[in-house]
């Protein structure tokens, strides 16, 4: 049987700082978390923060996963590089853009126009994985 339309349910994130992520796409990104979970035999935890829209991201935490070695504020690498939110306005991109700076967060490019038609800037959440706010021209 073949399926007609698909989505992408989740995309899930290995971090060391549980809470402080949880806090960050909270705070930022109106991210709405689920109670924790918690698997005391495997020490598992995870959160599934809920997006408007439906995306939901994963965020969990174990003892024993080791830590990424690609550096992505420097140099992109294969494999999942980013995660973009998209905004209405060109000028949501600029306030998001101040808000996250004002926070501390370094904007590593932009705002700015890009040659596929959006508006956007990049950014570092707290575990270093790259975040792109956009806004399709």
């Amino acid at each position: 049987m073949k399926v007609k339309t698909m989505t992408l349910e989740h995309v899930a994130l290995w971090t060391d700082n549980l809470e402080s992520m949880k806090a960050y796409y909270q705070t930022h990104f109106g991210g709405i978390p689920n109670q924790l979970y918690n698997n005391p035999k495997t020490g598992f935890k995870s959160y599934f923060l809920t997006f408007k829209g439906g995306a939901r991201l994963e965020i969990m935490q174990m003892e024993g996963i080791p830590q990424n070695s690609n550096d992505t504020k420097e140099k992109q690498h294969l494999g999942l590089i980013h995660l973009a939110f998209g905004v209405s306005s060109k000028k949501e991109v600029e306030q998001k853009a101040i808000e996250l700076k004002d926070a501390g967060f370094e904007i590593l490019r932009g705002p700015r126009t890009t040659g596929d038609g959006y508006y956007e800037f990049e950014t570092l959440d707290p575990d270093g994985n790259r975040i792109e706010i956009t806004y399709k021209l």
